[in-house]
């Protein structure tokens, strides 16, 4: 039975009550400063992800293509396209023997003029395709070297005829040629009228060798 004068001893204490705790500290300007840090960090990631996701389902678009580039001078044309398969029989000098030995696959010439002020110029283009582009690049060697021959233009062999056309295939002529795959072009141009403009005539035979493509 308890007695109920018992006085506890240092053993038997009762339990202290709790000490209420001071005021909250605020976090620093470090914390707040990682808090960002993360946050930004986040943010960043998201975006990039997202990024990710819209670059990988978005379809191919169609790179644009360049613009062909047009001729500067306004060509016209007088004679032609003339087509042949046999371009030992419309060639002279080197050239014919060439073709005796190489035939060509396809030939094409014709003629146009062009007025620049109060200079007018002819203007033959020729476009020979040969075998392979191994022999056209020995067809333009052999054309670009002076006194082995050429493809006759339509003047030279009589197709063309206009009193007081030039002829192009004369010394104050200006020849241009390029080669594209197993095609040739090539060109002559000269003034009407003895007129002289060598740098005028150059620049009408380099934009002459565009007009290849309209004698497919």
């Amino acid at each position: 039975m308890a007695n109920p004068h018992f006085t506890p001893g240092p053993s038997d204490t009762a339990p202290l009550a709790p000490v209420p705790g001071g005021p909250t500290r605020p976090p620093g300007n470090r914390a707040l400063l990682l808090r960002g840090a993360g946050l930004v960090a986040i943010a960043v990631v998201a975006g990039l992800v997202w990024f990710l996701i819209r670059h990988d389902s978005t379809p191919d678009q169609p790179v644009a293509r360049p613009a062909e580039t047009k001729p500067a001078f306004d060509f016209k044309l007088v004679e032609g396209p003339a087509k042949a398969t046999d371009c030992a029989a419309n060639a002279y000098s080197g050239a014919k023997k060439y073709f005796q030995d190489n035939p060509c696959t396809s030939l094409s010439r014709a003629l146009y003029t062009v007025q620049s002020g109060d200079a007018k110029a002819l203007v033959s283009v020729v476009l020979v395709t040969m075998p392979s582009a191994e022999k056209a690049t020995e067809l333009k060697q052999l054309t670009d070297r002076d006194g082995t021959g050429n493809v006759s233009d339509l003047v030279r062999d009589g197709t063309y005829h206009e009193s007081g056309a030039p002829k192009l295939s004369g010394e104050q002529a200006d020849y241009e040629s390029q080669t594209s795959g197993a095609d040739v072009t090539l060109v002559l141009t000269d003034f009407y009228g003895g007129h002289r403009d060598p740098q005028l005539l150059n620049r009408i035979a380099k934009n002459a060798l565009k007009l290849s493509g309209n004698l497919r």
